[in-house]
């Protein structure tokens, strides 16, 4: 059953703005989206079992900050993300980089991310020169944004040195893949952002 919220809005031919996991914290405009409920919450659910309440092409975009690390079966969620979004719409994420040290801690952290996770949903013209295996879905996003970014969240002081290392790291995506591929524990990475578009 679609939800009241956004039926509405498709009614009054509204931009519709997804957040995932808001918790107390939901950005203007959004409509949030949380399997707690809390006055921020404009809809409660579990996203493991899909996005049932939205219909296909109805988002213009969806977002979600440190909460696919906690998705037992990603592959639906994305796939649902990609069926809920029009083409054009875009997907924007934030999660924990692999070399995060602080990201082992949380018991109720499924997965792991890196450069190429959603190489594995993308189009082959915005994949990285490393190839992965396209043969697992059949989504088509097209990927315009990966930025590492690293901060110490216990020490301020270290975040200045930080910065000029993820300027360097960031330069290009071939300075991203040699930093995962040689780099990444000598200086671990807290987040990796994501940005893409449905085709």
């Amino acid at each position: 059953m679609i939800s009241p919220i956004i039926a509405e809005k498709i009614a009054q031919k509204e931009r519709i703005v997804i957040e995932l996991g808001c918790g107390p914290n939901k950005s203007a405009g959004a409509v949030g989206i949380d399997k707690f409920e809390d006055k921020a919450v404009d809809i409660v659910a579990d996203i493991e079992n899909g996005l049932p309440f939205l219909p296909d092409n109805s988002v213009d975009e969806l977002f979600s900050r440190h909460v696919l690390e906690h998705i037992e079966n990603l592959e639906l969620l994305i796939k649902e993300i990609f069926r809920v979004l029009k083409p054009g719409g875009i997907h924007r994420v934030i999660v924990p980089h692999f070399s995060n040290p602080h990201f082992y801690s949380d018991y109720t952290h499924r997965r792991f991310f890196g450069l190429y996770t959603f190489d594995y949903f993308a189009d082959e013209e915005t994949k990285l020169k490393r190839k992965v295996p396209n043969f697992y879905n059949d989504l088509q996003f097209h990927i315009t944004k990966r930025y590492l970014r690293f901060y110490s969240p216990i020490s301020p002081l270290r975040n200045f040195m930080r910065r000029k290392i993820g300027k360097w790291f960031n330069r290009s995506s071939r300075a991203q893949e040699r930093y995962e591929e040689s780099w990444c524990y000598q200086f671990p990475c807290q987040e990796i952002h994501f940005e893409m578009t449905k085709k």
